[in-house]
């Protein structure tokens, strides 16, 4: 299938993402209006201690109005790998650094309007090593065993979309911390 951006202009500059407007000729000859948001892509990290317990954040979402429970995760800096990301990311948001830095996948946030490509770290010999957190980040941290962490999804106590897909993907790199 073949789909044409005619034109594309840009709506919005954020800090965060920007929004543009695509005029597109669709594989049948009609023409629709998308909107985008552009994203330089994040993190998501899978902080496993040696005691078999993850790493968590619980911080508020605006957009959702709650508390939620989450893996740690950021954006790529401009010209940043997401090797050096996840650990700059773990270091900020849970203060340890990762020994051990294993690349488990990759997924699109929501490509049917986002261009946000979440890169996915299991992260393990973990040590202390804080920096210190972005000035909007009000979070605390908790560790929880692995098995409640399953127990916690099937009750719907973790609904993160992005911590939901980083348990299913990393399913197979888990059977030496259960």
């Amino acid at each position: 299938m073949k789909f044409e951006t005619i034109r594309s202009e840009s709506i919005y500059d954020g800090r965060v993402f920007s929004v543009r407007k695509d005029q597109v000729r669709l594989p049948n000859g009609a023409e629709t209006s998308l909107d985008i948001i552009e994203h330089g892509g994040a993190v998501t990290i899978l902080p496993i201690d040696s005691d078999g317990r993850v790493w968590f954040v619980r911080q508020y979402r605006h957009a959702a109005g709650i508390e939620l429970l989450e893996l740690p995760a950021g954006g790529l800096e401009p010209g940043e790998s997401p090797e050096i990301c996840a650990q700059r990311e773990t270091r900020e948001e849970i203060g340890l650094k990762a020994g051990k830095l294993q690349k488990i996948g990759a997924f699109f946030l929501a490509p049917g309007y986002s261009t946000e490509l979440l890169h996915i770290f299991l992260a393990t010999d973990l040590s202390p090593a804080p920096l210190e957190r972005d000035i909007d980040e009000f979070l605390s941290v908790e560790r929880i065993a692995l098995a409640q962490v399953f127990e916690m999804i099937q009750a719907g106590e973790i609904v993160d979309a992005k911590t939901l897909a980083v348990f299913q993907l990393a399913a197979t790199h888990l059977d030496n911390f259960v």
